[in-house]
């Protein structure tokens, strides 16, 4: 069993990797990392609210017994000693600080930007790219380090670049365009969006989204190269924006391929991509793309949680008359969960079913 420690833990990220992580068959948690207010207090009375006495769990599934009692601590160095593997769920300023300090030591799975855009760092989905997962050896070797640092993508870029790769892989690409209907629990709860800023409103930008969804599809749908990856040489472009929906990310997606496709082809070969379904993953989804006929969906309350909110769920695929071989389609990907911490847990499988976790 692989000892873990989940930093960020009563944050809504780190709730989720606890519902993830619970009753593993393959991860253990031994330590719960927390800010300085809630080190010392046993996890159920962190995320107490100190003045009405409520439980601030956000999940839609409650609060594992197996977590409640656990006593969470602020990080210290000497606390690796004691896991093999941490899942950071912290924002990038704190993580460009942690993170190379536990990767001296320790394996680290972080949901923060912070590191995705270095040479050496690969940026995987199982199932999609895992052919980058040797890069881990070129950072190790390049930075003196006995664990690494493996993010996980932006979840905006999640599920356009799982529904990409079957079609690149037959078609080819030449132009993707995007807009994207972010849900509001993707701007978390602090700062976050205020309430009444989105009711009745969608809020036209999200800062830096779009560079991080642009930059991340290529790298992740690009060629590794031994020592680095090399990027997809398609275009991308895309508008970003935040709409009054608690969960999953919807995203209408344009695109130009190299080879012409029918819309009955562009269906057939995403419904036939396995990605990480066959890779004996306890994570993984059955389907990683699901398919609808049904011109109105995918919609959030009604799909978000397919497979576990694992499956990227596909609709409305059609020809797009104005772009060279067009075709377009909706998607719906669930941002906290294979968007963020059960997708980490999903990462965390393969490293390890594949040696780089020990």
């Amino acid at each position: 069993m692989v000892e873990v420690m989940v930093i960020g833990a009563t944050g809504v990220v780190g709730q989720q990797f606890l519902v993830a992580l619970a009753d593993h068959p393959w991860f253990h948690v031994a330590k719960l990392v927390a800010s300085p207010r809630s080190a010392g207090k046993r996890y159920v009375d962190a995320i107490r609210d100190r003045a009405t006495g409520s439980i601030r769990w956000y999940c839609d599934e409650p609060l594992p017994e197996q977590f409640r009692e656990i006593v969470v601590e602020s990080f210290r160095e000497e606390l690796l000693d004691d896991v093999d593997l941490v899942f950071t769920a912290v924002e990038s300023d704190v993580a460009r600080e942690i993170e190379p300090k536990i990767a001296e030591k320790k394996p680290v799975i972080s949901t923060a930007s912070a590191f995705r855009y270095e040479e050496d760092v690969p940026l995987i989905i199982p199932g999609v790219n895992h052919d980058h997962a040797p890069l881990i050896e070129r950072q190790r070797q390049n930075r003196g380090w006995k664990g690494f640092i493996a993010p996980i993508p932006n979840c905006t870029t999640t599920g356009l670049a799982i529904s990409l790769k079957p079609i690149m892989d037959a078609f080819g690409l030449k132009i993707v365009l995007m807009t994207s209907l972010q849900a509001l629990s993707g701007a978390g709860r602090s700062p976050g969006v205020i309430g009444l800023d989105i009711l009745d409103n969608v809020i036209p930008y999200i800062p830096k989204e779009e560079e991080k969804v642009q930059k991340e599809t290529l790298k992740i749908l690009g060629n590794y190269a031994g020592d680095h990856v090399k990027p997809a040489r398609f275009k991308v472009s895309c508008t970003c924006t935040r709409v009054n929906v608690r969960d999953g990310h919807t995203e209408c997606v344009f695109l130009s391929t190299e080879k012409k496709a029918t819309v009955d082809e562009v269906k057939k070969v995403l419904r036939e991509f396995r990605g990480c379904s066959d890779m004996g993953l306890p994570s993984s989804p059955k389907r990683m793309i699901v398919v609808h006929e049904d011109p109105f969906r995918p919609q959030p309350r009604l799909d978000r949680n397919t497979e576990d909110g694992m499956a990227t769920v596909v609709g409305r695929v059609r020809e797009d008359p104005a772009l060279e071989n067009g075709i377009k389609y909706v998607l719906l990907s669930h941002n906290t969960k294979m968007g963020a911490a059960k997708g980490a847990v999903l990462l965390a499988e393969l490293l390890y079913k594949e040696g780089y976790i020990c």
